[in-house]
């Protein structure tokens, strides 16, 4: 199946090579974008946010605007007023109020949550991980500065220790004031939270530490192209116990199969377990959906269709967020149901 993977991969993408290793053509372009190039256009027109990405051609190179992984597309918010702009070291990082969706953080550009639709996100890349194994004790948060994952994985009484490790305290201090019923997650007593570069924190982690680790990360754009790529994801191994779970973000069916299929290939050839593919319906993403890839190591094995640890169970004890609004048990079995076309693309089948 890797072969076949591969073989897929390298005739679809084109992409050209580096160390062997094809690489998708959102990653180039997204290794090429250069946000200091020139002035990306307002954000703001007319009283709408718009998410899009647009590019120019200048000397021969094509430079683009806010985004490199959707081109063609445009998703529209109207604004009924700004709360928050400001740019960090890493970003910048914008909070406004919408008509339709409430409060909407947005981070260069890309649109990272909104108060209607984020329990759809959070919930579900908590929950696919954290009720598919037996009493996870200690889980590692990747990204997640909002606040949201941790707050879901305190529903899990059986948790001992979080530990998450966001780059962007800004966004952390932001989320606090604008996001409050997210951000009550850093606010959990098990909760240890580092500022700092995930790939380093991961080289100081005891081997086999963690139950499970949810990489709850942007797009992979500049830094974070190495978040998609086959050494995080052996950090990531090295830092799970024997049959420990991953989750992490993995964009669109729709959008980006070509990198889908880049992460699930060095999963592969790194998690010894197996390697899932599931999804849900996020309207203010792009194309609606998003994906994450779950792995298991090597160990105990994992039946992510059949959840063991189920959240009905969970929630007579906990209710830290009040009643979950998406994810429930059935929803979990249904994530790993795949269009027939994606099945075709990943030559992956159902869990």
């Amino acid at each position: 199946m890797e072969n076949v993977a591969g073989r897929n991969l390298e005739k679809k993408t084109m992409a050209k090579k580096e160390n062997n290793v094809a690489i998708p053509p959102c990653c180039l372009k997204a290794r090429s974008f250069d946000p200091e190039a020139a002035e990306p256009p307002s954000i703001v027109v007319s009283g709408f946010f718009s998410e899009h990405q647009s590019s120019s051609e200048t000397n021969g190179k094509l430079m683009y605007f806010n985004n490199p992984m959707w081109p063609g597309e445009a998703h529209s918010l109207k604004v009924e007023k700004i709360l928050f702009k400001d740019k960090s070291d890493f970003q910048e990082v914008l909070v406004f109020e919408s008509s339709t969706y409430g409060r909407v953080l947005v981070l260069d550009n890309i649109v990272q949550l909104t108060e209607k639709d984020e329990c759809a996100y959070q919930e579900m890349i908590t929950h696919l991980p954290l009720c598919s194994i037996i009493s996870p004790k200690n889980v590692l948060v990747v990204g997640g500065g909002d606040g949201g994952v941790l707050a879901e994985i305190a529903r899990h009484s059986s948790v001992e220790l979080i530990d998450i490790c966001e780059i962007d305290k800004m966004v952390i201090d932001v989320s606090k004031k604008f996001f409050p019923q997210l951000a009550v997650g850093f606010d959990d007593p098990r909760v240890q939270l580092h500022i700092g570069d995930a790939v380093e924190f991961l080289r100081d982690v005891p081997a086999g530490k963690y139950d499970a680790i949810i990489v709850d990360s942007s797009d992979p754009i500049g830094p974070a192209q190495e978040l998609v790529e086959k050494p995080f994801f052996e950090a990531i191994a090295r830092a799970l116990r024997p049959g420990g779970v991953l989750c992490n973000m993995a964009e669109s069916m729709w959008l980006h199969t070509h990198l889908i299929q880049h992460m699930i290939s060095h999963c592969q050839e790194v998690f010894r377990g197996s390697v899932h593919y599931a999804w849900t319906s996020v309207p203010t993403y792009p194309s609606g959906v998003i994906g994450f890839i779950i792995c298991t190591t090597e160990g105990p094995p994992v039946d992510f269709l059949n959840p063991v640890n189920p959240i009905e169970k969970l929630e007579t004890e906990t209710r830290h967020r009040g009643t979950l609004k998406f994810y429930n048990s059935e929803v979990h079995k249904a994530a790993f149901a795949l269009p027939t076309f994606l099945k075709r693309e990943l030559c992956l089948h159902s869990a």
